[in-house]
């Protein structure tokens, strides 16, 4: 799936401003701290700008689950002597794009630390 082959390449290459390619305009986000969901692309952009500078090189998918509508990769990251693990859920849209896009995290004390930093980096990119 194209959209899958470019979310890789953003992740590996770091060009965040290439997300416009792969996130549909009334996306949303789901969180595994903020219960409400992130409604459209800017916002779900904010949040995964934050978490890819929250998570550091140590991020990395180990399993992977894929259709044409959706698809399921786990993740295992280390953050501060935390081992986090969780998945990232996305759906796809008639055009490919990803019209959903939810994180689920564990053990708690990962999604504590995660609550924290991504608190902080919010605030930080919001300016």
């Amino acid at each position: 799936m194209h959209t899958l082959e470019v979310w890789h390449d953003i992740l590996a290459s770091g060009k965040l401003e290439r997300l416009d390619e792969v996130l549909a305009d009334d996306c949303v986000f789901l969180s595994p701290v903020v219960h409400t969901p992130q409604q459209g692309r800017e916002l779900t952009t904010l949040y995964l700008t934050g978490a890819y500078q929250v998570f550091n090189d140590s991020f990395h998918y180990v399993k992977e689950v894929v259709s044409d509508e959706h698809a399921v990769l786990e993740f295992v990251c280390e953050v501060d002597g935390v081992m986090i693990n969780g998945v990232d859920i996305m759906s796809f849209d008639a055009q490919g794009k990803i019209c959903e896009f939810k994180v689920m995290v564990r053990p708690l004390k990962a999604v504590n630390l995660l609550h924290a930093r991504m608190r902080a980096m919010l605030e930080e990119l919001a300016g």
